[in-house]
């Protein structure tokens, strides 16, 4: 095992975890909704997006909280973007894929990943922070984000 680099952000790494958390959305126990490999670790827009559902994520900002002893809290903000397109209720699709995240976030809010070196680590926490959606306004097609942080 290669020496953890101390200081590294894993803005990459996490995403790259959540993602491959997301492709579980397979419409089946628990899930409602089937996402397939329609999860990208990168950002698209609506008018980019050809496949539905689809998943996209978009790492934000990060800070960091110093603690005593020299121990650091890293804080990432994430926002995960959800496109559905239904000619039925569009915004009935898009909820049950946000309530489908939303259960992956809730099942691995301790989310193992692994930095550059192939060394394993998990985040402590990861939290909704806000839930938004265009409310119907782009029928057939719907588009939500979640904005969560990541506490590693």
């Amino acid at each position: 095992m290669a020496n953890p680099r101390t200081y590294a952000s894993r803005r990459h790494n996490i995403l790259e975890a959540l993602a491959t958390a997301l492709k579980t959305i397979d419409g089946s126990g628990a899930f409602l909704s089937n996402v397939g490999d329609n999860v990208h670790p990168r950002m698209k827009f609506w008018d980019e997006v050809e496949e539905f559902p689809a998943i996209h994520l978009n790492a934000g900002a990060e800070t960091r909280q110093y603690q005593a002893g020299g121990y650091k809290d890293r804080f990432l903000a994430v926002t995960i973007r959800c496109y559905v397109q239904d000619e039925e209720d569009a915004t009935e699709a898009l909820n049950v894929l946000m309530e489908d995240i939303e259960t992956v976030i809730e099942e691995n809010s301790r989310l193992e990943y692994a930095d550059s070196q192939n060394n394993t680590f998990s985040t402590q926490q990861i939290t909704i922070v806000s839930i938004n959606t265009d409310e119907g306004v782009l029928e057939p097609l719907g588009v939500g984000e979640i904005d969560i942080e990541v506490r590693y």
